[in-house]
């Protein structure tokens, strides 16, 4: 509670203090500019010669001048912390930004996700087609192993550190045996034949 109580009067002092300082500057500037056409009037005859009179006059001139010109660079730094002191506490339009920048993430997000899900929409029903012109072609044989299962067998046997079991061996087998018979059945011979002399 103690620094959000301070935080307004730091602001109001920094308020006070800019205000003092463009009051000042002004001051300045009218001041010398005041000054300066003063000198530029032409005085009677006085002890002082016209020469050094003339000389001091110059001299008051460009000291004026140059506090002109000091009051004015400060005026323009005083512009600059103005803008820096709005820019730094416009919490307002700052969360106004950030708002906007939030929405507009949001919408590229939803507009991302519903392209996603096109595409997996899509690639289903491309996978479906496929599985389904894989299984109805004229090669498949029922003996064949499904898609899923074929891949997945065929990555074990890939996987570098993977070895087939035995279970998986004697499946193998009794399919290659199973093949065997039928192809051997298909070819017009049975076991029986084999056996007769």
């Amino acid at each position: 509670m103690a620094t959000q109580r301070a935080l307004p009067q730091s602001k109001e002092t920094l308020l006070q203090n800019y205000n003092k300082r463009l009051k000042d500057d002004i001051r300045s500037i009218m001041d010398n500019f005041t000054e300066i056409i003063k000198s530029a009037k032409i005085e009677d005859e006085t002890q002082v010669s016209r020469a050094t009179q003339a000389e001091q006059d110059h001299y008051e001139m460009h000291v004026r001048a140059a506090n002109i010109v000091r009051a004015g660079e400060s005026l323009m730094k005083l512009v600059s912390d103005l803008k820096q002191f709005l820019i730094l506490n416009d919490f307002p339009s700052v969360n106004d930004a950030i708002s906007l920048q939030n929405q507009q993430l949001r919408a590229l997000q939803e507009e991302c996700d519903k392209k996603l899900t096109s595409l997996r929409d899509e690639i289903a029903i491309d996978l479906y087609e496929l599985e389904e012109e894989y299984y109805s072609s004229s090669q498949w044989d029922s003996t064949d192993l499904p898609l899923c299962e074929a891949y997945r067998r065929r990555d074990s046997w890939a996987s570098p550190g993977g070895s087939s079991t035995h279970e998986e061996q004697q499946d193998a087998d009794a399919a290659q045996a199973q093949e065997t018979s039928q192809q051997l059945h298909h070819n017009g011979h049975s076991n029986a034949a084999l056996e007769k002399p």
